[in-house]
């Protein structure tokens, strides 16, 4: 009786990479993991955002909320901190600002192939702990290639704007379910679970939302 969790995520969002670590870490305790399907669904923090963003990390941050240079540095220094904690490498002042819609598109190609998963994670990582552009076509073609994707056809599902729709409709789903922020967890559309929570509570959510499919089929 498989169970369907539901990720709503973008790829430059800091909590969402800590909110997959976490999550990970609980699906390794849940006694049915191996039931459990998994289906990351697109949001874009900024969906406005120009392909490449202008100026370094800190100074984006300052920009966008009013706050000191020095403010901004600081809290990235504090996420980096909260990073470490789960055995993640973030350097955010190498990070590169822009748009995310088409990291999205790849993403929904990769899972035709059964690697959406594999491409969350390399987007994410190349982001964070590599400084890569995630707007950049060729950057994209590359990681796609990296986790097992057609180069070619990742080359050719941008040109052709393929998957737009896909993330279109996740994003109209997040809208229609109430989602205003992510990482937001979605268990068998039973639960939802807003932030990066600990390990523990997300078990807790997945053995609730397991405990409830088992009484329904009963």
């Amino acid at each position: 009786m498989p169970l369907t969790v539901e990720i709503w995520s973008d790829v430059v969002c800091p909590w969402c990479y800590i909110g997959k670590r976490r999550f990970e870490k609980a699906l390794e305790q849940f006694e049915h993991r191996d039931e459990v399907t998994i289906l990351w669904r697109s949001f874009e923090l900024d969906p406005d955002a120009a392909r490449d963003v202008p100026g370094t990390a800190a100074e984006r941050l300052a920009g966008k909320y009013g706050m000191s240079l020095e403010r901004a540095q600081q809290l990235h220094a504090e996420m980096e901190e909260r990073a470490a904690g789960e055995g993640l490498e973030y350097h955010l002042e190498q990070s590169k600002g822009g748009n995310t819609f088409d990291a999205h598109r790849m993403i929904h190609l990769a899972a035709t192939y059964g690697h959406q998963g594999a491409a969350q994670e390399r987007l994410m990582r190349a982001y964070f702990t590599e400084g890569e552009s995630l707007g950049v076509w060729d950057t994209l073609v590359r990681l796609m290639e990296e986790v097992g994707v057609d180069p070619e056809e990742a080359r050719s599902a941008l040109k052709l704007e393929k998957f737009a729709e896909d993330v279109r409709e996740d994003e109209a789903l997040a809208q229609q379910l109430g989602i205003q922020g992510v990482p937001f967890f979605v268990f068998d559309r039973r639960y939802g679970l807003s932030g990066a929570q600990p390990p523990e509570t997300m078990l807790a959510a997945l053995e609730k939302a397991w405990e409830e499919a088992v009484n329904l089929q009963a």
